[in-house]
């Protein structure tokens, strides 16, 4: 059975957003090692899930990254892996998406996330979307959960974790230490 996995990057006192929103990760000790963390967690899924937040966003970049010619390598790379995976956004005020590999989810999130994990392929990632994260914790439908911690404490924003209702057990299954004093952790839910 295909897992759900939660990826994103937080401050040391658990903000994935600033104050400023959604784009308010400046804070990121973002280098070449978290790049290439994220390079290998992104080649073990084939399905990235989001809100309709996160799905506006990228589609409004990752698509003209293609064109740009300062885009970097590593950019064009990325744009090219957004493009062909599937993408699964979930939003009851959407009425359509349209970037290819697109699929639009309006209801019954959990019933949609249970059979998806059934599909044969490769894991699902939630990539950003924590408001989304936040339901689907909720639920208790994320099997994993890999955070990149930044060594820096922000005070004010979104914070990863909120209103957990019900404990959870985790397993730590990997953790890395960077030379930025990021941290990545990998959770696994028993």
């Amino acid at each position: 059975m295909r897992k759900l996995v939660l990826f994103l990057h937080s401050s040391l006192d658990g903000i994935v957003e600033g104050p400023a929103g959604a784009m308010d990760i400046g804070f990121v000790a973002y280098d070449e090692a978290l790049q290439t963390q994220a390079q290998q967690i992104l080649s073990t899924v084939d399905t990235v899930i989001w809100g309709r937040g996160t799905y506006e966003m990228m589609y409004s970049y990752w698509p003209t990254v293609s064109e740009n010619s300062t885009a970097s390598d590593y950019e064009r790379h990325h744009a090219k892996w957004i493009e062909n995976v599937e993408k699964v956004v979930f939003s009851t005020t959407l009425d359509k998406v349209d970037w290819h590999n697109s699929q639009l989810v309006k209801e019954n999130m959990a019933e949609e996330i249970q059979r998806l994990k059934t599909l044969e392929g490769r894991d699902m990632l939630i990539l950003g979307s924590p408001r989304l994260a936040h339901e689907l914790m909720k639920l208790g439908l994320i099997d994993e959960f890999k955070i990149t911690v930044s060594p820096i404490l922000v005070g004010r924003g979104l914070r990863l974790f909120e209103n957990i209702e019900n404990e959870q057990a985790l397993t730590l299954v990997e953790s890395k230490i960077f030379d930025s004093g990021a941290l990545f952790l990998d959770y696994k839910k028993q």
